[in-house]
């Protein structure tokens, strides 16, 4: 498969128009629909319905889609990485990360960088764990902001000297914004938002002392913030991490701490015998004096 047609691929895909992603192109449409044969001939597989009004991916093309979008974005990184020079180093470097207060210590590191070298630009990628780590195994990212635990045993690591910590986010007329902690037992009978990652994780279902099954999780999420609005709505009450979501003044929300105390330690990660870039070396230099490691 040749890049320039995966290009032309993703183009009619985002336009669902064959006249209207040749356009996009600056070409006109009798080439552009004999490379997209071409591509469905190579493959052995049919990418487009085609309609009247547009096209529409099948299955096959739904998943080349998000094949080609990962070809390209590796390819365009690998080129630009290629371009970086020891005299003048720029480029680009992409972390990907979960919700945490911990992003602050990452952004004063890429701070102080990028007045050494003011031509290297950042990409954030935010997602949990999962996407996170699947875009650091396929080379799409070079860092990732984990909250422990991690398969250590696949990745290099630095350990952030902060912690989060874990409790409940809840209404100011909520019951329970009458306590200062928040115990397990607590929550047994209330309508919990929960993230899927902590509902996979072992750490909140150990320390409520109950099985997930036995829970009344109301909502799963993977950003706090659109969990927020369903605590604003009086829907339940978010397990989640601290300094994530404003509630002071007339937020009407406020977040209690979890008793016993539970606290998530924070790394950042990078695939073992990871080649970097020169601008991602110099980040990895950066954070490693930044936090005492030996370099």
């Amino acid at each position: 498969m040749d890049i320039r047609v995966l290009q032309y691929f993703l183009a009619a895909a985002r336009e669902e128009s064959i006249t209207k992603a040749a356009e996009s192109l600056h070409m006109t449409q009798p080439p552009l629909s004999r490379q997209l044969r071409g591509l469905e001939e190579e493959l052995g597989v049919k990418l487009f319905e085609r309609t009247s009004r547009k096209i529409i991916l099948t299955s096959e093309g739904q998943l080349l889609r998000k094949r080609a979008e990962e070809i390209v974005a590796l390819t365009e990184k690998t080129k630009a990485e290629l371009a970086d020079s020891d005299e003048n180093v720029s480029g680009d470097i992409y972390i990907g990360s979960g919700e945490t207060d911990a992003v602050s210590t990452i952004a004063d590191a890429a701070r102080e960088l990028k007045e050494k070298y003011p031509l290297i630009r950042y990409h954030i990628y935010s997602g949990d764990a999962e996407p996170v780590t699947e875009r650091l195994d396929k080379g799409l990212i070079d860092f990732g902001l984990l909250v422990e635990p991690f398969d250590a045993t696949k990745y290099d690591h630095i350990r952030l000297p902060v912690k989060d910590t874990w409790g409940v986010l809840m209404r100011t007329d909520d019951p329970l914004a009458q306590k200062e902690t928040i115990r397990p037992e607590d929550l047994w009978d209330k309508p919990l938002i929960m993230s899927r990652q902590a509902a996979a994780g072992g750490e909140i279902a150990a320390w409520l002392r109950k099985d997930m099954s036995q829970l009344n999780i109301v909502v799963f999420y993977d950003l706090l913030y659109n969990a927020s609005r369903f605590v604003r709505s009086g829907f339940g009450c978010a397990i989640t991490l601290d300094k994530l979501i404003n509630t002071a003044g007339k937020s009407g929300l406020c977040f209690r701490p979890l008793s016993p105390s539970l606290q998530a330690g924070l790394c950042i990660v990078w695939k073992r015998h990871q080649v970097f870039s020169k601008a991602a070396e110099k980040f990895l230099k950066e954070i490693q004096i930044r936090f005492a490691m030996e370099i």
